[in-house]
């Protein structure tokens, strides 16, 4: 475990924004080590070297993601987008099923099954999610996280009642990963963006899927979801991976050679300490928003936090040298290892003129 002085020379080491960044809903900030990894990754490519350290990264970035997971790396597929992983569940399910889903939840988690045409979508509040899987619900896929407002799933109760259903689970940890201990293994299925609080590059997500499968079938492989990749790049795949990589899609590379460094510098802070942090920040602005007389969206425990009524106020505050998001006309802030208190008391001190 990081102590304190570790923790924060390790992110000193690393970060040096130029403004108040309170975005990382949106996008993480890059590390010093990912930046310096990108730039060594397009060396490669000008220089005209050899690209094997780029596939190497890859399947490091697998690993740490595994163990991030709480999943062995045979259960993880290294895409390019949470849609896209959504689509492969979306298309195993049969004519007719009924997927269960929570109210105004991230678009990636929700529209390869309203685009199928033929399932039964049915969509509820956050909150009554768990109470609301029934005898005839096939999947529940819900978000860990809610981009919107930073509110948490009961997840351990929707766990529960899909279990006594008979119904599988999907869950997107794209707004959790990095801050929120996670168990992928609880679940059938899970997704995570690595844009935002695993602090990579754009172009990577993961799925996590059953021992089995889970009935997936791999239609978007190409010869990376292959055995034996490099002699799969001619006619159909002979053999598909044995493991959950045939789930691959063509991987974006110099995504993974920075990502790698990413997971690396969440590994050594501990996921523990990141939430201690980045929780403690949130709740030092909730608690200053009373003072200002505003009430958040409650979601007790988020690293999210968004205020109603106050979303107009993102563009000057953005002039002001604070980066946060307008969503839905409500303000949204979102608290990272990178932030301090004198982040957050700085955005109360806007917010108070």
């Amino acid at each position: 475990m990081e102590t304190t002085e570790t923790f924060e020379s390790l992110v000193r080491a690393e970060f040096t924004p130029k403004t108040t960044y309170l975005n990382t809903a949106s996008n993480g900030l890059l590390p010093a080590r990912t930046v310096a990894a990108l730039h060594e990754a397009a060396l490669l490519r000008a220089e005209g070297r050899p690209l094997t350290p780029l596939f190497e990264d890859v399947e490091a970035c697998r690993a740490a993601y595994a163990r991030l997971a709480g999943v062995p790396a045979t259960r993880v597929a290294a895409g390019a987008s949470v849609a896209a992983h959504t689509g492969v569940i979306a298309a195993s399910l049969p004519a007719g099923a009924e997927v269960l889903t929570a109210e105004d939840d991230f678009t990636s988690v929700l529209n390869p099954f309203h685009v199928r045409g033929d399932l039964k979508v049915r969509t509820v509040p956050l909150e009554r999610i768990a109470e609301s899987v029934r005898p005839d619900t096939a999947l529940v896929a819900v978000g860990a996280a809610q981009s919107a407002d930073g509110r948490i799933a009961d997840l351990p109760a929707l766990r529960e009642a899909a279990r006594a259903h008979g119904a599988r689970t999907y869950v997107d940890f794209s707004q959790a990963a990095g801050w929120l201990p996670m168990d992928a293994d609880a679940y059938d299925f899970t997704a995570t963006a690595s844009f935002k609080w695993l602090l990579g590059p754009h172009g990577a997500a993961f799925l996590t899927v059953p021992e089995d499968f889970g009935g997936l079938t791999p239609l978007l492989a190409g010869w990376v979801a292959a055995e034996q990749p490099w002699d799969s790049c001619y006619g159909p795949v002979a053999e598909l991976a044995h493991s959950a990589r045939r789930f691959d899609l063509t991987h974006a590379l110099f995504t993974y050679a920075g990502l790698r460094r990413s997971l690396e510098l969440i590994e050594e802070l501990g996921v523990a300490a990141v939430h201690a942090h980045d929780v403690a920040l949130a709740d030092r602005f909730r608690a200053g928003l009373a003072t200002l007389g505003h009430a958040p969206v409650p979601a007790s425990g988020s690293a999210i936090v968004s205020v109603p009524g106050l979303g107009g106020r993102q563009p000057e505050l953005s002039r002001a040298g604070i980066e946060v998001s307008n969503r839905a006309g409500n303000l949204r802030a979102a608290f990272h290892l990178f932030n301090t208190p004198a982040d957050v008391d700085r955005l109360l001190d806007a917010l108070s003129g």
